[in-house]
């Protein structure tokens, strides 16, 4: 689980910034001050952070990755983290704690969320981010 105490750490929420959903979720997630400060990568923009997350073999396009200190958490276990680490600052983010605070209700619920997501994108025309298809990471 998440650390929840001790110093501060900061984390980075690697997302697909074409996703309407997933970009309107990585701006309106607050974390508790004891994560510290939350970095907002948008996976399409590359950068050494989402080769990390290529190279533990994490597809993007199956799910956001959360990583705090040397953990990475992808997909369902990214939203339960981020549920466990979330200030009650809003409407979004006490519903957003509340949903999937439970890891269960996580898992039962991020296919239907990346479900809608991949639909969204097919809609518009937008390829997938494909980060573990043909890419070298060193």
């Amino acid at each position: 689980m998440p650390p929840d105490r001790g110093e501060p750490v900061d984390a980075w929420l690697v997302y697909d910034g074409q996703c309407p959903f997933c970009s309107r979720y990585a701006r309106m997630v607050r974390l508790r001050q004891a994560v510290g400060r939350l970095r907002l990568v948008d996976a399409r923009e590359g950068g050494a952070i989402v080769d990390e997350v290529t190279r533990a073999g994490l597809d993007i396009d199956a799910g956001m990755v959360l990583k705090i200190g040397d953990r990475l958490y992808h997909g369902a276990d990214c939203i339960h983290a981020i549920a466990l680490l979330s200030t009650p600052a809003g409407p979004l983010n006490r519903l957003n704690a509340a949903m999937f605070r439970s890891r269960l209700v996580s898992r039962l619920l991020y296919p239907v969320l990346r479900a809608g997501r991949n639909a969204v994108l097919s809609l518009r025309g937008t390829s997938r981010i494909n980060n573990l298809e043909g890419r070298e990471v060193p």
